[in-house]
């Protein structure tokens, strides 16, 4: 049996004044962490709606002539976006939220991307609205063997702030300090715009009949150079690879696939190298959760000497759910030019429309093109 002796007055003294040495060094190092976190908080605040990410292209980024897909940069885009987005929103207090993709505008791919080469993707905010928020970026291309670099795309975004308790709540959004009161009316005007068109774009995708079946990949029955012919589809399982933290899917991850049939599309067309010239606004009608199957199908709706115009139209559906049927949930024009060995602009050839509903299409087709035509060369003559 072991015995211990009591401590000595001198002992426990020494023991005491250890334990109150450690008390105080426990409530010092408490007060520093309140105040990194009080100073971060601040800094959250006080930060400028900027965000910028930087990524190498690789072989698995791009098509086989080694130009990078087009959905690569718009999910590239659509994640910059996205941080500065949720980051802004969530500088204030109540609910943590996310800022969920609404829409995209018209998306120039003003010169290509190649493998090797590194994208430097940069996102400011520019308006906020109550309950949204408009998102410019910039791609910016760099050669890191000669330095470079070059503008690549140029996007706009919209964003709502999903509550992380609460999906269907969208929260408040913390306003932004504009520069002049002339660049705050701007920012309304392209909000009023924007809605205005995104309500009769949805109005107007809900009375469209859905499309037919896709077509056999090889189907030798349709005439080459049809609607028929290079009309194709894509079925896709939603996993929790492709969601946010709500489970509902990534815009980006959306736009990639949808990039993706519309560049098959123009390939089958063509049989040439292809890359995407611009994309229309993409509106995104409704929320597409894991666990649904989406089924991505383009088109051909018109066709100039240089470009295709392809709609691409996203419908989804539930696999536990299935009583609730098929619903659309988005829509986008994508325009895809044909490219020779040396990327340089090859003609294109003209589609046979065939029957009423094709031919409005085309119409309608042309008269966007035309539209966007007049508004490239105003706006080259404005920068001149």
């Amino acid at each position: 049996m072991r015995c211990f002796r009591p401590l000595s007055s001198k002992a426990a003294g020494g023991v005491g004044q250890t334990a109150a040495v450690v008390d105080k060094r426990q409530a010092s190092q408490n007060q520093q962490v309140s105040r990194d976190v009080r100073e971060g908080a601040e800094a959250g605040a006080q930060q400028d709606p900027k965000y910028q990410l930087s990524r190498i292209m690789r072989p698995d980024d791009a098509n086989i002539v080694g130009n990078v897909h087009g959905g690569i940069i718009l999910k590239m885009i659509e994640e910059a976006g996205c941080i500065v987005g949720t980051r802004h929103c969530n500088t204030q207090n109540g609910d943590r939220c996310l800022a969920a993709l609404v829409r995209v505008e018209k998306t120039e791919f003003l010169s290509p991307v190649f493998i090797g080469e590194v994208a430097h993707v940069t996102a400011v905010i520019t308006y906020t609205s109550k309950h949204s928020l408009e998102v410019q970026v910039k791609v910016m291309a760099e050669n890191i063997l000669t330095g470079a670099k070059k503008l690549a795309n140029k996007a706009g975004l919209w964003y709502v702030p999903c509550s992380l308790k609460n999906v269907d709540k969208i929260m408040e959004v913390p306003p932004i300090k504009y520069a002049s009161a002339e660049q705050e009316e701007e920012g309304r005007k392209r909000y009023d715009a924007q809605k205005m068109e995104r309500l009769e774009t949805k109005a107007r995708i809900e009375e469209v009949v859905p499309p037919p079946p896709n077509p056999v990949t090889e189907d030798l029955s349709k005439e080459q150079y049809t609607v028929g012919f290079s009309q194709s589809s894509l079925i896709h399982l939603v996993g929790p690879s492709d969601c946010t933290l709500h489970d509902y899917v990534h815009g980006g991850v959306t736009m990639k696939l949808m990039d993706e049939v519309a560049g098959i599309v123009a390939a089958r067309h063509c049989n040439t190298n292809i890359v995407t010239a611009s994309v229309d606004a993409i509106n995104f009608h409704r929320k597409i959760k894991k666990g649904c199957v989406v089924t991505v199908m383009g088109r051909l709706t018109f066709v100039s000497n240089k470009s295709m115009e392809i709609e691409v139209l996203v419908d989804a559906s539930s696999l536990v759910e299935a009583d609730k049927g098929k619903y659309r949930a988005v829509s986008a024009f994508f325009t895809f030019i044909s490219l020779d060995k040396d990327n340089r602009p090859l003609p294109v050839p003209p589609l046979k429309v065939d029957g009423e509903e094709e031919q409005r299409r085309f119409e309608e087709g042309k008269a966007r093109y035309l539209q966007n035509k007049a508004k490239r060369l105003a706006d080259k003559e404005r920068q001149q």
